[in-house]
This record gives structure tokens, C-alpha cells and sequence, in this order.
């Protein structure tokens, strides 16, 4: 490609894979807002103590979903197709083995899952609720994801957003219609999540009918190499959701002692609209691997740095904007979802929402730089820095600065784990730069 086809790329696949992600980010919020005015702060912070369980599902999907199609894209570069169609293959099977995984909790152990992830007795029913039904549609999450990373590497990124787009979309009609005309309660939201990654799937199809699709079934036994592949490459993805699932977990946790099931209620607030930052993100980030991983199994060094610095720069200029609207808006954002007018709910968003957000540049930085790792093969530091922001330095730094700020130091966790992440990742990414372009 030359330079300009380059630019011209890396721009339809960002903005198509944004507009995708931004669609899924906002039917989690569909689900918060009817939520918080169908069933008050008791169903917000049930939704809150369930997400976590959405992350470790939706993280696995992405997981096996990211490294088969990374792996997928650099072997179609290079014109093996028996080895794509073994990727793929494999990549259906470890989908299926996960959803079984997840799906026997949902049956026999939702409410034990709900205690463990923090639901009080206030909220223990309404959450086990949520979790049985969100974890028997597993199957249907971790496979859309699978596909959407396979369309969109396919070259075909348009399908793979309009897909997204399409399930978000009749994600949030279902949602009002369950709660509201219907008054399904916390039942009629999880279900109309489920529903949307089935109708995501159905849309797919479509890159099967029109013959565009050049990944194929193989009915051949498990390749534990392309397991492997499939697992490496792709586990800075699982982190990437799972830290979410953390960072809730431990939130939710010292919240709950500082301030209650309000408190909770609050974070639900912050950590939904976090959701959407971190989707803008995840989209710059998907939509610069397929070029990525393309030029890598070409051996492309100036067009695979290229594409580096567009999605850097793209996500610097929109983490400032980003942090301004929110900072702005922070009161009519809390208000939103505090439809009983609790004002300590209110003024507790608030202040978290000014504070919790002045991570985004690196939140960014961190995401788009794990990612490029992984585009290239070098999984390894793409492991360490998704291990760093999601479990080795926020866990004790929740802890260490809520126990001297109470809640300023929770709000402010989430920034220094980030800056102190991005820190290490740059030097990473500056020792190891003349191995980074190469085979």
C-alpha cells in the first residue's frame, strides 16, 4: 500500500470498528439508565455487582476471538489457507468449550456467584437473576465475538459494524419494552442483552452468503498449536475485560464499606460510562490490528509503524475531548441514572466521575499498545503490560489510597494505576522497537 491508502484504511476501519464498539458500549448503558428508573438504586447496584460476570465472558470471546483472527490475518497475508481454515476451526471449538464453562454456574450456582461478587441480601435475588441468565447466554456472546473479529479481519469491516450496530440497537427497544409496558423487572434486562448478540450473529451470515468469506469449517480434531496461538495472542484481551471485572469487584468491595449500596450505585454510574470510553478505545485498537497483523506477515516496517502512530495520535486528540465533556457535564451525566434524586448518589458520581476520568489519555495509550503487541506476534510484552494495569498494580493501590483518602483515593486509583502502567509500557515498547517490525 502506499502512504495514502495507508491513512485511507486505517480511517474506514477505525471509524467502522468505533461506530461497532460504541453500539455494544451502549446497550450496557441502555441497560443501566431503564434499570436505575425501573428499579431505583437497589437494581443499579445489583446491575453493578453483576457486570463483572459480563466482562469474564465478554473477555473470553475476545480472547479466542482476537488471537485466532490475529493469527488468521497474518497467515491469509501470507496465503496459507489450510492453516487459516485450521485457525478458524479451532478457534469455533475453544468457543464452544468456554460457553459450556460458563453456562454450568448459570444453572447451579447464581446465587453463590452473586454473594461472592458482593450482592448483600438487599440485592442477592435480583442479581442472581441477572448473572443465571446472563451466564446461559454465554454462548451466544462468546461466539458473536469470535465472528466479529473473523469478519473484520476478513476485510469486511462494514458487516462486522453494522452487526454490532444493529443488535445494540434492538438491545435497547427490547429493554425498554421488558422493563417498562411489560414490567419483566431485572429478568426483562438481561434478557434483551441476550438477545442482541444473537441478532449481532444472524447479520454475520450474511458474509457467508454472498461467498466473501475466506475462512472455512474444517471438520479436524483439536490443533494444539493453534490453541495455543489462539490463547497467547489473544490473552491481553481477556486481561483487558477481566481487569474491568477486577477493578468493579475491588471497587465494589471498599466501596460498599465506605458508603454503602449508594456508594456501589454511584461507581455503577462511573463504571458504565467507562464502558463507553474504554469501547472508543477498544475500537481504534481493533480497527488498527487487521493493518497491523496485514503488514506484519508482509514485513511492511514503515507502514506497520505507520499505523502505530495514527492510532496514538487519534487517541490522544479524542482523550482530550473526551475528559473536557466529561468533566463539564459530570452533573447532568449523574443525574441521568439517579433517577430517585438521591443527592449523596449525586454528589458521589460527581466527584467521581472528575476524578476517576483523568486516566483516559493512558487508559488509551495502554489499550492501543497491548494491542499492537499482540498484531505482531509478541505476545509477551503485551502480557505484562495487560497484567500490570489489570491485577498487579490496582488491586493494592485501591486499597492503599482509599485507606488514606477514603473515597478521593478510590476515585484516584484508576489514574495512577494507568499513568504508572503507560510509564512502563513505553519503556517496553522503546527497548524492544528494532524487533518490533520484523520477524
Amino acid at each position: 500500500m502506499e502512504q495514502p491508502s495507508c491513512i485511507r484504511e486505517f480511517s474506514r476501519y477505525t471509524v467502522l470498528s468505533v461506530l461497532g464498539t460504541l453500539g455494544v458500549s451502549c446497550y450496557i448503558l441502555a441497560d443501566t439508565f431503564f434499570v436505575s428508573k425501573g428499579l431505583g438504586t437497589s437494581g443499579l447496584a445489583a446491575l453493578n455487582i453483576a457486570i463483572p460476570a459480563y466482562n469474564f465472558i465478554h473477555g473470553t470471546g475476545l480472547m479466542i476471538g482476537m488471537g485466532g483472527a490475529t493469527k488468521f490475518s497474518v497467515c491469509k497475508s501470507q496465503g496459507n489457507q489450510m492453516l487459516v481454515d485450521k485457525i478458524y476451526t479451532n478457534t469455533i471449538y475453544l468457543a464452544v468449550l468456554f460457553s459450556i464453562a460458563f453456562m454450568l454456574p448459570g444453572f447451579f450456582c447464581p446465587r453463590q456467584l452473586a454473594f461472592v461478587l458482593g450482592a448483600d441480601m438487599t440485592i442477592l435475588e435480583m442479581t442472581a437473576v441477572y448473572l443465571r441468565w446472563l451466564l446461559l447466554f454465554s454462548p451466544a456472546f462468546i461466539l458473536n465475538d469470535v465472528l466479529l473479529c473473523f469478519v473484520r479481519n476478513d476485510a469486511n469491516p462494514q458487516l462486522a459494524m453494522c452487526a454490532m450496530l444493529i443488535g445494540s440497537f434492538f438491545n435497547v427497544i427490547m429493554d425498554y419494552i421488558f422493563i417498562f409496558p411489560l414490567h419483566m423487572g431485572i429478568f426483562g434486562a438481561v434478557f434483551a442483552t441476550g438477545i442482541s448478540p444473537v441478532i449481532s450473529i444472524l447479520m454475520m451470515t450474511l458474509h457467508w452468503m454472498k461467498n466473501r468469506n475466506s475462512f472455512h469449517f474444517a471438520g479436524r480434531g483439536i490443533c494444539m498449536k493453534v490453541v495455543q496461538w489462539d490463547l497467547s495472542l489473544g490473552f491481553p484481551s481477556l486481561i483487558a475485560q477481566i481487569s474491568s471485572g477486577i477493578v468493579m469487584i475491588t471497587f465494589n468491595s471498599i466501596i460498599l464499606k465506605l458508603e454503602g449500596n449508594t456508594g456501589v450505585a454511584a461507581y455503577g454510574i462511573i463504571a458504565n460510562i467507562s464502558l463507553v470510553v474504554v469501547a472508543i478505545y477498544t475500537g481504534i485498537a481493533q480497527g488498527a490490528q487487521p493493518l497491523v497483523s496485514c503488514f506484519y506477515g508482509e514485513n511492511n516496517r514503515e507502514q506497520i509503524q505507520a499505523v502505530l502512530c495514527y492510532a496514538i495520535f487519534t487517541t490522544l486528540a479524542l482523550s482530550g475531548i473526551l475528559y473536557v465533556l466529561i468533566f463539564v457535564l459530570a452533573q447532568p451525566i449523574a443525574a441521568i441514572f439517579n433517577s430517585e434524586c438521591n443527592a449523596r448518589l449525586q454528589t458521589i458520581a460527581v466527584t467521581g466521575l472528575k476524578l476517576y476520568f483523568i486516566s483516559t489519555p493512558f487508559v488509551g495509550y495502554n489499550i492501543i499498545l497491548a494491542t499492537f503487541f499482540t498484531s505482531i506476534e509478541r505476545a509477551f510484552p503485551a502480557h505484562i503490560l495487560s497484567l500490570l494495569r489489570g491485577l498487579i498494580l490496582i488491586i493494592p493501590t485501591a486499597f492503599i489510597l482509599s485507606s488514606l483518602w477514603k473515597m478521593t483515593g478510590v476515585w484516584f486509583a484508576y489514574p495512577v494505576t494507568e499513568i504508572s502502567a503507560a510509564l512502563l509500557g513505553f519503556v517496553i515498547y522503546k527497548n524492544g522497537k528494532k524487533r518490533t517490525a520484523c520477524h
